[in-house]
């Protein structure tokens, strides 16, 4: 989750929604990602949605068993579809959403995934807030 957090502060750093992502197979990171989506005028490119894509080329192979994602807050209904479809088997998210994350929809994880909320939510929060207090200043 350290990994994630420093991809979070780049995304700070870039003007971006602090969310930063890491997906990692047998204890090595294997793609490390952070929101773009001012930067490509795209909204679809949250950092799980760029990690997983980055995850599935180093694999070459569209499904990511076996592998874990660590993310700063709690993957959004467009992001959980993506890491339901590319089989993530473990997701690690720190902060919750509580206005738009995959829990208030009721969505369900992959049947095969296991999913860990709140490591380190603290800390992205902390981030998370900062960068809202700044816009609203």
């Amino acid at each position: 989750m350290n990994q994630a957090l420093v991809e979070a502060r780049k995304a700070y750093d870039a003007d971006e929604v602090p969310v930063g992502a890491v997906i990692v197979i047998d204890n090595r990171i294997i793609s490390r990602a952070h929101n773009l989506t001012e930067r490509l005028i795209d909204v679809t490119a949250h950092a799980e949605m760029q990690a997983i894509t980055a995850a599935a080329h180093f694999l070459n192979g569209k499904y990511l068993s076996n592998c874990t994602l660590y993310v700063t807050l709690e993957p959004c209904v467009m992001c959980m579809g993506a890491i339901y479809w590319s089989q993530l088997s473990r997701i690690v998210f720190a902060a919750h959403d509580s206005k738009r994350g995959y829990l208030q929809a009721r969505l369900n994880t992959h049947p095969k995934a296991i999913v860990h909320g709140g490591i380190m939510g603290d800390e992205a929060q902390a981030l998370l807030n900062d960068f809202f207090h700044k816009k609203r200043a």
